[in-house]
Formats: structure tokens, sequence, C-alpha cells
């Protein structure tokens, strides 16, 4: 099982570096920190992220309660706001974009602790609501979605190309059974002679995308979802 992957969007250079030492201190895995509401939205679109610690006082071009409401309009992750403040107004506010939870600074590595799982509780209570969908879980994170024939990693969609899509719906379809080299080509490129390499070099660009244990290879023979 992957390590929970954590965001901190914070402009405060020692506070950030004060919770990067704690989530690290506390087994997570953090993504970067991202200093203002361009930044955050950049690793929002571009990486795989569970959940985001978001300071509400962002300075610059926009505040984190306006870097919420838009990443919320992406993409559905559970959001902790970190704030220095405790007035109602902006409680109010921050609560149109239906947080997880509040750390009010300065906070203990036990309340970090405390509200991270709440926010895991309800990532995990998502996944169980996929997984009753048209969403079939395949792999760890991992959904696909057969209808369109999409990847998803929790709800963000990884981009594959038409062959990629192809191969998955492949895999996904003898899932669990080793598919064989000679198959694959032949399925794939049925009016075309191939190479082993172009087999090697369509798994590789496969696993750059997602999981490198997501497949399962047997020299000489083929490869399957495990």
């Amino acid at each position: 099982m992957n390590k929970i992957k954590i965001l901190i969007v914070e402009d405060e250079s020692i506070v950030a570096l004060d919770i990067n030492k704690s989530l690290k201190l506390l087994g997570f895995d953090i993504v970067a920190n991202a200093k203002n509401y361009e930044q955050a939205l950049d690793y929002v679109i571009n990486k795989p992220i569970d959940i985001i610690l978001m300071d509400i006082n962002l300075k610059n071009s926009q505040d984190g309660i306006q870097a919420a409401i838009d990443i919320k309009n992406r993409r559905d992750i559970p959001i902790i706001f970190l704030t220095a403040y405790s007035d109602d107004a902006t409680i109010d506010r921050a609560l149109e974009c239906d947080p997880i939870g509040f750390l009010v600074k300065p906070f203990k590595k036990e309340e970090l602790n405390s509200t991270i799982k709440i926010a895991i509780k309800k990532m995990t209570n998502t996944k169980v609501e996929k997984v009753n969908s048209n969403m079939e879980h395949i792999y760890d994170r991992y959904y696909y979605e057969s209808s369109t024939n999409m990847l998803y990693y929790d709800d963000l969609p990884i981009k594959l190309s038409k062959t990629e899509k192809t191969f998955l719906a492949l895999l996904v379809e003898h899932k669990g059974r080793i598919v064989t080299f000679e198959y694959i080509e032949n399925y794939i490129w049925p009016d075309k002679a191939v190479s082993n390499s172009t087999t090697r070099s369509l798994i590789h660009r496969f696993r750059c995308k997602t999981d490198p244990n997501f497949i399962q290879t047997i020299t000489g023979c083929g490869c399957r979802l495990v």
C-alpha cells in the first residue's frame, strides 16, 4: 500500500518546514510545498494528491479559501485548513468549501495526526462508494471504468494513449491471467508486424504512468495485472 500523499500549501517557509518534518515523522509522503495559489493548482492538476493542508491566509493573488474553491472544481480532495485566526467570518467563508477540518496555528503534531486520520477515513469511504459504482477496483488505489476505458488513481484520471488504453482493456479482460507477448502484439497491431521491442516499449510507457507493480512481467512469456 502506498503512503498517503499530502500537499502543503503554506507561504511561510518556517511553518511549512515544521509541518513537513511532522508529516515525515508521522509516516506520510509530502508531494510538495506550494507557496501560493498558482503553485497549488499546478500541483493539483499534475500530481497524485490524497490530502491538502491549506493555509487560509495566502498572500499575493488569491487566498487559501479561493484556492480550495478552485481545487474542488477540479478534483475532490479532502482539504484541511490551517489558520492563525479563528474568527466567525473566516470560518463561515471557509465552510463553503466543505473542508475536512481546521487546525489553528500553532498546533501540535498529535492534532495534525488526528485531523489527517479523519481525512483518511473520509477518503476510504469514498473508495467504497466507487467500488459500488461502475468503477472497477483493479489494483491498490487504481480504478477502471470500462464504459470509457479510463484509468483513475483515486479520482485523478490518468492520461493514456489509444494504444495504452487498448492494452489496459486487454489486461483487465484477462485480469490475473498471463497474456502472452504474441497475443498482445496480434491484438493491438493485427495488421502490422511489430518487434518485441515495440511491445516492451508499450509496457514501459504504461509503467511510467502507473505504479511499477501494476503489471507483472513473466520473462519470455507475457504479462498480467496482479
